[in-house]
């Protein structure tokens, strides 16, 4: 009956001889999937640095983007501020000149009568 138990015993190591076996050729294969998976994480982490630059980059751009807008809001605000400005003045500018002519007219006119009451002498 020794002999029995010795051979079952035989029979369970080898198996379990067996299970061991495939099971540190799994833990390689798991170990290889691990590396693997590790270098991946690492070009990951890369890719994530350089797209949080990118971010950066694109915000600061945005702010940029944005202090040109307000700038050429206000520099046109201004050039319509210049430009009633200018059309006042111009308006202004025809008024006198319409009452200079008046002026010239009338002072013609004024020099006619002097002339003529000259004249009358």
């Amino acid at each position: 009956m020794e002999n029995e138990i010795l051979e079952l015993l035989k029979d369970i190591n080898s198996k379990l001889d067996g299970h061991t076996q495939i099971l540190n050729e799994h833990s390689k294969v798991l170990e290889e999937h691990t590396e693997i998976l590790n270098a991946h994480t690492k070009v990951l982490d890369e890719h994530t640095r350089v797209l949080d630059k990118h971010t950066i980059v694109l915000d600061e751009n945005t702010q940029i983007l944005r202090a040109l807008e307000h700038s050429s809001e206000v520099h046109k605000t201004e050039i319509d501020k210049a430009n009633y400005v200018i059309a006042n003045v111009e308006g202004n500018v025809k008024g006198i000149r319409e009452d200079l002519t008046a002026v010239e007219i009338i002072t013609s006119k004024n020099w006619n009568d002097i002339s003529k009451l000259k004249a009358v002498k």
